[in-house]
């Protein structure tokens, strides 16, 4: 008899269906196992390190980790009770060790490039996004991006951004005596603020003049989109396959707002690249427009709150900007005035602690890390080093949750750990915009202070906002507020400003 009657006739199919079965079911069986012992290693390389509850040995902490009000005050009951670090996993899945003292995080953050992984649990969903770009890339690939990156925020380079930065913050407060002017005083900072920091960048980084702050921005409602998007995927264990999460409404909605974003940064992308591939540039452009407009349009919104909730410090501000105009024709900040500025640097540093734009980044490496107390990290385990746990840890920080600005005085900062302050990370792998964030920073506070006096505001929908207790912190891919934050903007001069 031949093999093909045999294999079309009933008994063959069934006989193939069984092979098949049986092999899928060998596969299955192989993972499923693999995975297990892979569990028993890392639970037991990391009995060093002391471990919150946990579900059950198998599930773990799933599900325990928010992305809310509720999730940063269970790291202040970590940070309480473990004082430096502690372990965690998320199902058999993932591996974690979170770390919030500066003793802990320094060798993790100083450790070479070469050995510095950026992980696939908080990273990976951000790469349909930004691509292989310099904040996702590692190794050699990272080495040669940020060589070639690095000329883009020389000093020479940021002096030309700060009348850039002056435009916008004009043509910002511009809108502000115009919302005023109609009779409402209540303002929402970040809606405001982000429009203002990505028309600034597009300026800066590549020369085009989007009118963003005045027309309705498609590309800040797709951000704003794709940031939920991959919290809300982070926290769903089988949206992390792509092949399940892709055939998701929420993979549908995610690929349409990544068509937004990716038709906005192809118009602005520089094609020179220095070096760059037509992709790379893409990739770089898409990472610059995002990371270089939402995580600094944070800072200055949480800068203006904590200076509107303290007015005392916010005169000593103003009257430091007075000074430092005293006798000028037009008020605009130039380059050389940024490091006047002290007192006001102090408070927006003292803001960058208390509400840091990005509250954790993530590593692994390649080899085993070595941590003070005898405890090692296993190399491919995900090192979660919390930025908010760091600022906020009571054994770092006198009354951490209180805003005070002195302790940035530079008088005082010497007897400091190198690593309690790090908003924008630090060793090889930091914040390759730092500097221009800062220099924005300055400007848009000092210009701020000078035209308009701040105090806490209410949502006139929902009737709360930043009065005592009345703002609920949301660590998204930057830190934001739950319905908004809005402050009250009350302008001091107004017909001295009109034609700035």
């Amino acid at each position: 008899m031949s093999l093909l009657p045999l294999v079309l006739s009933w008994t063959g199919l069934g006989q193939v269906l069984l092979v098949l079965g049986s092999g899928l079911g060998a596969v299955v069986a192989f993972w499923t196992t693999r995975l297990l012992l892979r569990h028993a290693w890392y639970t037991h390389r990391l009995s060093c390190f002391s471990k919150p509850r946990a579900n059950s040995w198998l599930l773990g902490h799933l599900g325990q980790m928010q992305s809310s009000e509720e999730g940063l005050l269970q790291v202040d009951d970590l940070v309480h009770k473990y004082k430096h670090s502690c372990s965690w996993f998320l199902g058999p899945f993932y591996h974690l060790v979170r770390l919030f003292h500066p003793d802990y995080v320094k060798p993790l953050l100083m450790a070479p490039a070469s050995i510095t992984m950026k992980d696939e649990l908080i990273y990976g969903h951000l790469r349909p996004w930004l691509g292989q770009s310099l904040l996702l890339c590692n190794g050699e690939e990272w080495s040669r991006r940020r060589r070639l990156l690095t000329p883009a925020f020389h000093f020479d380079i940021l002096k030309n951004y700060v009348a850039k930065f002056n435009t916008s913050t004009n043509t910002l407060h511009d809108k502000w005596r115009q919302v005023v002017a109609e009779g409402s005083t209540a303002l929402e900072m970040f809606d405001h603020i982000t429009l203002m920091t990505l028309d600034s960048l597009l300026k800066c980084a590549f020369s085009y003049d989007s009118d963003c702050q005045r027309s309705v921005s498609e590309y800040v409602s797709a951000v704003v989109e794709l940031s939920d998007l991959i919290i809300e995927r982070r926290h769903k264990i089988l949206h992390h396959w792509d092949w399940f999460y892709w055939r998701t409404e929420q993979g549908k909605r995610f690929r349409k707002a990544l068509g937004v974003v990716h038709g906005y940064g192809s118009r602005t992308g520089d094609a020179d690249g220095q070096g760059l591939t037509d992709e790379e540039v893409q990739a770089e452009a898409n990472t610059f427009m995002f990371a270089g407009h939402d995580t600094t349009a944070s800072a200055i919104s949480w800068t203006l709150y904590n200076l509107a909730r303290h007015d005392h410090y916010q005169d000593k501000c103003r009257q430091e900007v007075m000074d430092l105009m005293q006798g000028r024709d037009r008020h605009q900040i130039e380059w050389e005035d940024l490091s006047n500025l002290p007192f006001t640097t102090m408070c927006i540093r003292e803001s960058l602690r208390l509400h840091a734009p990005v509250q954790a980044v993530t590593r692994t490496y390649t080899r085993d890390m070595e941590l003070p107390g005898h405890r090692t990290v296993p190399a491919g385990a995900i090192c979660l080093v919390s930025i908010y746990g760091t600022h906020h840890n009571p054994a770092v920080w006198t009354d951490p949750h209180e805003f005070r600005p002195q302790r940035f005085d530079p008088t005082r900062t010497a007897d400091r750990p190198s690593h309690a302050f790090i908003p924008f990370s630090s060793g090889p792998r930091n914040c390759i915009g730092q500097k221009f964030a800062l220099a924005q920073l300055r400007v848009v506070v000092a210009l701020t202070l000078l035209r308009f006096r701040l105090t806490p505001g209410e949502n006139p929908d929902l009737g709360t906002g930043t009065r005592p207790g009345g703002v609920r912190r949301l660590p998204q891919l930057v830190l934001r507020a739950e319905g908004g934050l809005w402050l009250r903007v009350e302008p001091l001069n107004p017909e001295e400003l009109e034609d700035e």
